[in-house]
């Protein structure tokens, strides 16, 4: 996989392309404050113009990053990845050996990372260690709270 490209689940690339969309109407808002700031007259001591340019400088760094993302997009269920060990778009399901606990994860890519949605990314420790393993497979991986004793119960693709 190159590092050019950047793998999305469809899900992940509407919510980027929503987010993009959302930006640029911010921009006319962010606008209209600069120039009402402007008409208050001193730019050098006028907090809300300062406020507005530092939203404007937001809001194109943040656009031109969602930008240059999307022109680089793969979605994941348009690859032919295979589903007997897990890589990205994979979701897992594991057994905390030590817990005696499952869970399941989606592996995906930065962009796309959400604990709270259980989506990890695959630059994460966790994601890191997980990537080309199979079923059945049982691994010790080391992370800054110690190490975690898995072992893989199930590998599937989205549907």
């Amino acid at each position: 996989m190159s590092d050019d490209v950047v793998y999305l689940t469809r899900a992940g690339y509407n919510k980027l392309f929503a987010e993009l969309e959302a930006l640029k109407s911010e921009r006319i808002k962010i606008s209209a404050a600069i120039e009402d700031a402007r008409l208050q007259g001193d730019l050098k001591e006028n907090a809300e113009y300062a406020a507005a340019k530092e939203a404007q400088g937001y809001n194109v760094a943040r656009g031109t990053d969602i930008e240059s993302k999307l022109a680089k997009v793969r979605i994941i269920e348009d690859e032919d990845i295979p589903g007997d060990k897990i890589y990205i778009g994979a979701i897992v399901t594991l057994m905390d050996l030590d817990m005696d606990e499952e869970f399941t994860y989606m592996l995906v890519s930065p962009e796309e990372a959400d604990y709270d949605e259980n989506k990890i990314s695959i630059i994460s420790p966790i994601g890191k260690a997980l990537m080309g393993h199979a079923e059945d497979e049982e691994l010790a991986i080391d992370v800054p709270a110690g190490t975690l004793n898995y072992k893989v119960l199930k590998i599937e693709r989205p549907k």
